[in-house]
């Protein structure tokens, strides 16, 4: 039952780090493989956007937005653009997590199931693609934002050409949505969310965030964002602690050693800089196809000084197959929930337009992204 359980992703990453300890052994050089930095923020992001969730704010923002809704491809546009921003700021899978159940049930409200799969195929890509814009968007930024020292401007003049031209092809996609001009009936495309929770709490979550923010842009040190999210959300509400996503915070660590480990065999660490050496976008994309982009991340991240390639290319290679981005599951699973019968249709939709997402990512970076 416990191995039933088990992520397939962490038991990887923790297999491959214990299998690298017979070859070097433990020593205080150890300590040095962890980014507690990025640890620490990102398990504080974790937390304060759990608080949202629990206070309904995502869903109070998106019911706003729906109230102005009469088409189908006004309503297309706004499920997909939320996955798009929102992502932005609470991450691809937070937006995935929230957004496509939602998306879900106000479809099958509208009677607009014919619009489902494309809906929810095309909120996974805005997810990915929107999350690489910003340091916070997904776990990968964050950990190369630190990792590579740059200012906040840097990050954003090399993720924002493939930012803008990905909302241009979304807006492009929703085109195609079937019968999108079809009226919809007044109150069809609203929804009603139950408990908006406490104005208080979402204040001080507000400026947690606020907090998290200045401490990613290094304004801020990271122990003392760590030490106010522990100690505010524990006296508030200790529950929300608990349901930070340690799964992939363990995962970090697992992988973490055993890149740290890898470097240090000088023949392995030769052979897979030579490998990655002047390649790193295309490796990327490839290494996240099969393994998905965070560990992609993390395992080509100590064989490279070419970090811009490196960032670009596991983003653009969250694009492709099911697994390339592990939130793309979220969605697959999300929609297959309610229609199994569909999952084939689902996959081919998914990697159709998934494919036509990535040639464009790869055109565009011959055309200005080769540095």
């Amino acid at each position: 039952m416990i191995l039933k359980k088990t992520d397939p992703v962490l038991a990887a990453a923790w297999i491959l780090a214990i299998i690298s300890v017979f070859f070097v052994k433990p020593d205080k050089n150890y300590l040095n493989y962890i980014d507690i930095r990025s640890l620490g923020i990102l398990w504080g992001l974790m937390v304060i956007i759990q608080g949202f969730k629990e206070n309904a704010v995502f869903e109070k923002i998106a019911g706003a937005l729906l109230k102005r809704v009469n088409k189908g491809w006004h309503l297309a546009a706004v499920l997909i653009y939320m996955c798009f921003f929102g992502s932005m700021f609470i991450t691809n899978d937070v937006a995935l997590i929230t957004f496509v159940p939602f998306a879900i049930m106000i479809l099958h409200n509208c009677k607009r199931q014919d619009m489902m799969i494309q809906v929810v195929v095309l909120q996974t890509i805005a997810a990915n693609l929107g999350s690489m814009l910003t340091p916070v968007g997904n776990p990968q930024n964050l950990y190369m934002y630190g990792l590579t020292g740059m200012s906040l401007s840097e990050f954003l003049a090399v993720m924002i050409p493939y930012s803008v031209v990905s909302f241009i092809l979304l807006a492009a996609c929703i085109i195609f949505i079937p019968d999108k001009n079809k009226e919809l009936k007044s109150g069809e495309s609203t929804v009603v969310v139950g408990n908006f929770g406490s104005k208080t709490q979402i204040l001080i979550y507000g400026i947690l965030f606020v907090l998290a923010f200045l401490t990613v842009l290094r304004i801020l040190p990271f122990f003392v964002f760590v030490i106010a999210v522990f100690t505010v959300v524990g006296g508030m509400d200790y529950k929300i602690l608990l349901r930070a996503d340690y799964i992939l915070l363990l995962t970090f660590i697992g992988f973490f050693i055993f890149t740290g480990n890898m470097a240090r065999i000088d023949f392995i660490s030769n052979w897979l800089k030579n490998l990655i050496e002047g390649k790193e976008f295309f490796v990327s994309i490839i290494a996240s196809q099969f393994i998905s982009n965070v560990p992609a991340t993390l395992m080509l991240s100590g064989f490279t000084d070419n970090y811009r390639q490196l960032m670009t290319g596991v983003n653009v290679g969250g694009l492709g197959t099911l697994i390339a981005s592990m939130a793309s599951l979220i969605s697959y699973k999300a929609y297959t929930k309610e229609y199994k019968e569909n999952s084939a249709k689902y996959i081919k939709v998914f990697t159709i337009y998934n494919l036509v997402f990535l040639l464009f990512m790869v055109l565009l970076w011959f055309i200005a992204g080769r540095k």
